[in-house]
């Protein structure tokens, strides 16, 4: 049984903290927000985020930023992937020197092309950071139906260690080596739920959806391997598995966020109406960068960012699409 801080009241950030719980430990969680806070002590909510849901009673929360680092050694982080850098800034003053770090963000910074644990490591001056990731819609997992992750670190020592904090009769959980694998995954199945999304959005079927899904996964191995990732990390959970979950679900953010911006044609419309954040809106640049320095073509990933960029619209993005010579499909040429 470990101490664990939760770094973000909303509804990922109290989603791990249950999960966290039910697997025996103590868990604090962290928010800026006085009223959650104060009715996640009081009665063991967060309407706001959870609707009726309630959390396990060893489940407690601060505004504090003292008390949560002074609480534990284990910080999960839970918090909008492109105010990591400037909230470790702010919070490196509390840090203490052997803390672990787990990620549970999924995006690249939009401004450097950089992956969650690199900024971890940059900005705190550590290589004791771990990430959770998969196929894990929060709206499902709070509610204890069965869900798989994989926990990737630098060593399987710390990756297992990381297992028995999170795994539970319900949250099965898998380890891995393969950080830039699992954290390529995890950012670029947000552009391509996007995709899914807008062809949905349009009115399009179940075969360009299976297109989009298996031509996107295709684009995240390749991508991948070219860093020097194991690109069947995407057949994996963090990669098959989270691409099947967002694409395939209305509770995902990045699916719901595309079928508006298909039916409307608008980027404006579509921030409007989808008031969350949005990972794969603001990765989609930064991916398709990635890509280019290296010299992968990802013309899923890259018709995304256009239209996410406002320089050409969701139909265009498919007749584009659609227009791609073909050539003899390989997993990841």
């Amino acid at each position: 049984m470990s101490k664990i801080t939760v770094f973000g009241s909303g509804q990922w950030g109290s989603t791990m903290a249950q999960v966290l719980s039910d697997a025996g430990n103590h868990v604090l969680m962290w928010g800026r927000n006085r009223s959650v806070v104060d009715e996640i002590n009081q009665s063991h909510t967060n309407s706001r985020y959870l609707d009726s849901n309630s959390l396990p009673n060893g489940v407690n929360a601060t505004t504090d930023l003292a008390q949560a680092f002074d609480y534990s050694s284990i910080y999960v982080l839970a918090i909008p992937a492109q105010t990591l850098r400037e909230n470790l800034h702010v919070w490196k003053a509390y840090a203490p020197a052997n803390a672990l770090y787990i990620s549970t963000l999924k995006g690249i910074e939009a401004s450097t092309q950089k992956r969650m644990s690199q900024i971890i490591e940059e900005v705190l001056q550590t290589d004791n950071v771990a990430i959770i990731t998969g196929p894990n819609l929060a709206n499902e997992l709070i509610l204890r139906q069965p869900a798989g992750a994989v926990v990737a670190a630098h060593t399987t020592i710390v990756a297992e260690k990381v297992l028995k904090l999170f795994a539970t009769p319900y949250y099965r959980v898998y380890t891995s080596t393969d950080i830039l694998g699992c954290e390529f995954a995890g950012a670029i199945k947000s552009v391509i739920a996007l995709a899914v999304g807008m062809s949905i959005g349009m009115g399009f079927g179940e075969n360009t959806q299976a297109m989009v899904i298996t031509r996107g996964l295709n684009e995240v191995a390749r991508l991948s391997a070219a860093h020097g990732a194991d690109p069947l990390t995407a057949a994996g959970l963090a990669g098959m598995g989270d691409l099947v979950a967002s694409c395939g679900s209305p509770l995902s953010r990045n699916r719901t966020f595309g079928e508006v911006l298909g039916r409307s044609g608008s980027m404006a419309v579509a921030r409007e109406q989808v008031a969350k954040t949005v990972e794969g809106v603001a990765s989609s640049s930064a991916v398709l960068a990635i890509a280019r320095s290296v010299g992968i073509e990802v013309p899923v990933i890259e018709a995304v960012a256009d239209v996410c960029a406002g320089t050409i619209t969701p139909m265009h993005a498919f007749d584009r699409l659609m227009e791609i010579t073909t050539r003899g499909e390989n997993f990841i040429r």
